[in-house]
């Protein structure tokens, strides 16, 4: 009885143990990714060291805001603002930013649960875990994460340099009760989210962040030391919250942050 009990536990962990070392579509991780606390930086939905550049009439629900003085955030309008303030310079997105680079590496000292180096994320369904690629990291077709029911579950991605997706036809989803604001994007370099992505997560990159026509973000776009440019033409209408009818580019759960 007690060698079958043996062969019986063996069992499972080698099954546990192929699902997690291959690259199939399906990706079981431990839950033991941690949100960070983004203090400030919660009220930004983009977030730049040096410039803020928007064009198009992208929505923004939130504040957005640089560093840097002057000039540093342009294109309002023709892009508009809701529930939030342009900020440009200040103590206030200087103070956003600190928090947001305390984030950010609270994010690389979480253990890494499952390594993807080489691998495309496309086509992948990943449960709550923390994830990583000692370089880069590309997004060509769907990535879907799977919360298993739990509203609190948590996805960090920890990319050592670039972040792109491909332009046609890339998304990341959140099914089975996730929520887009528990996803985090830890960018060694620069994140690239490429023409028509429908893309979800905090993305805090080390350097800048680039959205291309068409591309949509249900999050925040937060760089630490350089710029962050946005071209909102053409950016498609996402659902939640309703009130949102029209040309949108970032949208986030306002409520849901200001509780966190």
């Amino acid at each position: 009885m007690k060698k079958l009990k043996n062969l019986t536990i063996l069992f499972i962990l080698t099954t546990l143990f192929v699902v997690v070392g291959s690259p199939s579509p399906g990706v079981l991780a431990s839950p033991e990714a941690v949100a960070p606390n983004l203090g400030s930086a919660a009220s930004f939905v983009g977030l730049a060291f040096s410039t803020l550049t928007n064009t198009g009439s992208g929505v923004f629900v939130g504040n957005v805001g640089a560093k840097t003085g002057g000039t540093s955030v342009t294109g309002f309008p023709p892009g508009t603002v809701i529930n939030g303030t342009i900020y440009m310079g200040g103590p206030v997105p200087t103070k956003a930013l600190a928090d947001a680079t305390t984030a950010y590496n609270a994010l690389v000292n979480q253990v890494c649960n499952v390594h993807l180096t080489g691998q495309n994320l496309g086509g992948m369904i990943l449960t709550p875990g923390v994830y990583c690629f000692d370089t880069s990291a590309q997004l060509t077709g769907n990535l879907v994460l799977d919360a298993l029911g739990n509203p609190n579950a948590v996805w960090v991605f920890q990319i050592g340099s670039t972040l792109t997706t491909a332009p046609i036809g890339s998304s990341v989803a959140v099914i089975h009760g996730g929520n887009p604001l528990k996803v985090f994007w830890q960018v060694g370099s620069s994140a690239t989210i490429d023409t028509t992505t429908e893309f979800i997560g905090n993305i805090l990159a080390y350097t800048s962040i680039t959205l291309n026509a068409g591309a949509s973000l249900i999050g925040r776009a937060l760089a630490l030391n350089g710029a962050v440019t946005l071209d909102t033409h053409g950016s498609p209408i996402t659902n939640p919250p309703p009130i949102i009818t029209n040309t949108l580019l970032f949208l986030f759960y306002y409520m849901p942050i200001i509780k966190r």
